[in-house]
């Protein structure tokens, strides 16, 4: 936030005092947030339907399911393949912490509280709560270089103490459902009160003219690439019946990327 206060004074005055910190920040949000930095996974599945949103609804949801089941197939035999007690993100994580945690004071004030010395920060830990005072551990629930020196001294696993949702049984049973088919509509099993519901088509509306837009309205600040370049000069920005160029120039035959 200092960094942000020095650059952009504006904006850290906006974040501080308008959005507020639980807003954006995962230290002073109220609940359990994972480090995703969106939350937006309608852009994901509008990525991947691009070729298939034109399709009949039954054709559409036949696309989804079968690549959702290949997802599923892929990443089981991912997880059925993991030789770590940890996932591979969370592992490739958590190994450079323990050279870290090396060389660092530990002194024990009680049973399971401990103090951990060294390095730019020190911390409180508290093996059995699973916590300590720098917060990466709270929030995180991957044991920090403090946790994991204080871990080393009362002798016990720092496996024990991870989140149990990063461990390679949690990323087995995630996937461990298959995906089936749904089958020709011919063979479904359709209850009575479903066959014989009448079910009205959605009131149409009078169509704008022109072809119908199939790409998404940017985003505030989203860059999008110019694609229209002239034929002419080769610049981006103008068709060729609108270029002055006089010559063949080919100066400018890079794409621009322009603010939306």
């Amino acid at each position: 936030m200092i960094e942000i206060s020095h650059r952009y004074p504006r904006v850290a005055e906006y974040l501080e005092n308008k959005v507020g910190f639980e807003k954006w920040s995962r230290c002073h949000y109220p609940r359990l947030r994972y480090n995703i930095t969106t939350t937006n996974m309608v852009e994901s599945l509008n990525n991947m339907l691009v070729n298939a949103r034109d399709f009949p609804y039954v054709a559409l949801l036949d696309v989804i399911q079968e690549k959702i089941s290949k997802w599923w197939n892929d990443r089981r035999i991912v997880a059925m393949a993991i030789t770590a007690p940890l996932t591979p993100s969370r592992e490739s994580e958590f190994r450079p912490r323990f050279a870290q945690s090396n060389g660092r004071h530990t002194l024990q004030l009680n049973p399971i509280t401990y103090h951990v010395k060294g390095g730019e920060l020190e911390g409180v830990v508290d093996i059995f709560n699973k916590t300590c005072t720098c917060k990466e551990f709270d929030i995180d629930k991957l044991l920090c270089v403090h946790a994991i020196a204080a871990a080393h001294h009362a002798q016990v696993s720092v496996y024990s103490l991870v989140s149990p949702y990063y461990t390679k049984e949690y990323y087995v049973l995630a996937y461990g459902e298959t995906i089936y088919p749904v089958g020709s509509q011919s063979q479904w099993d359709v209850p009575n009160e479903v066959a014989t519901r009448v079910v009205l088509p959605r009131e149409v509306k009078e169509r704008k003219r022109g072809r119908p837009k199939t790409s998404r309205f940017p985003s505030v600040g989203e860059f999008r690439k110019q694609k229209n370049c002239c034929g002419k000069c080769g610049a981006y920005g103008h068709y060729k019946k609108k270029c002055n160029s006089q010559t063949g120039s080919t100066e400018g035959n890079q794409p621009t990327y322009v603010p939306v």
